[in-house]
């Protein structure tokens, strides 16, 4: 089909969703038919402006019939064409109201997938958007009790921000895996997730909040009772001796090698800063490590 034929299709279809003293009522049905081909037909001649437009519009048909999952679809394809196009304004946009689209038919994991979908395509050009998306997509799986579909989204996220140099948004991602994965019982992921944001917390130079980390982690059992807790603990005793070498040793060892490969690249830099510093103050703190000690 040429493109002459599909702008024709526009056009027909644009004329039955307006009202005239000839047409009293809009026939969505017909247009939407004529958008989803035409929008078909430009995206074959890659013509993907205009196929964008068709299936934005081919989507609001859907609406209006009442089939709101048709609807997402083809908000997705135009978010895929945005994408092409370089329109990362419209990419946001067009994967979030698809995912609202989805909700509307009870479906979280489609819903879920198109801000994920979004977010991976604005990693590159816009990061914070990206992980409002991650963020959002966690949430949705997360109100539908499905925390376990959610785990690859908490660390992509996470990664996002390691690549931001925004670590403590990075371990207070780990953190939430971790309580989604106790949720699940789905112990080594949790164990995991915990040694993550450790990591994370000793790669920034924040060895007191590591502490506290660890403290506030070993409450739970499962962890205090896990080869990542013998292994954070390790971590923390050679930062407080001050000794790089045993450092460098542990971070090479086996439960930090299972890690997501952005923490097992944060723990072979380790340590960072100036590591007779930080054993300085750890001596100098009055409280030694109490795995009994939320505060």
């Amino acid at each position: 089909m040429a493109n002459s034929d599909a702008d024709k299709l526009m056009i027909k279809a644009d004329k039955l969703t307006k009202l005239s003293f000839t047409r009293w009522n809009a026939d969505w049905k017909t247009a939407t038919s004529l958008y989803e081909q035409a929008a078909v037909a430009y995206r074959f001649r890659k013509d993907n402006e205009k196929a964008k437009e068709a299936f934005e519009k081919a989507s609001k048909g859907q609406e209006m019939i009442s089939s709101p999952w048709d609807a997402a679809k083809h908000m997705e394809s135009a978010a895929g064409l945005a994408k092409e196009l370089g329109r990362w304004n419209e990419v946001s946009d067009f994967y979030r109201r698809a995912s609202e689209l989805y909700r509307e038919c009870g479906r979280a994991q489609p819903a879920s997938d198109a801000l994920a979908k979004g977010a991976s395509a604005l990693e590159d050009v816009a990061p914070d958007e990206a992980v409002r998306l991650y963020t959002e997509a966690c949430e949705i799986l997360e109100e539908d009790g499905k925390e376990q579909m959610a785990f690859d989204l908490y660390r992509t996220a996470a990664s996002v921000y390691v690549k931001l140099e925004r670590y403590t948004d990075a371990a207070t991602f780990h953190l939430r895996l971790g309580v989604a994965a106790d949720k699940c019982n789905a112990v080594n992921s949790q164990c995991k997730a915990y040694l993550s944001a450790i990591i994370i917390y000793l790669y920034a130079h924040d060895f007191q909040q590591a502490q506290k980390c660890y403290n506030d982690c070993s409450q739970i059992e499962a962890f205090l009772n896990s080869d990542q807790n013998g292994c954070a603990m390790k971590l923390l005793s050679a930062y407080e001796e001050g000794d790089a070498e045993e450092i460098k040793r542990v971070a090479h060892s086996s439960a930090i090698s299972h890690l997501d490969h952005v923490i097992i690249r944060l723990a072979r830099k380790l340590p960072t800063g100036d590591l007779q510093e930080i054993k300085k103050e750890a001596a100098d703190d009055a409280e030694p490590l109490d795995e009994n000690d939320l505060t």
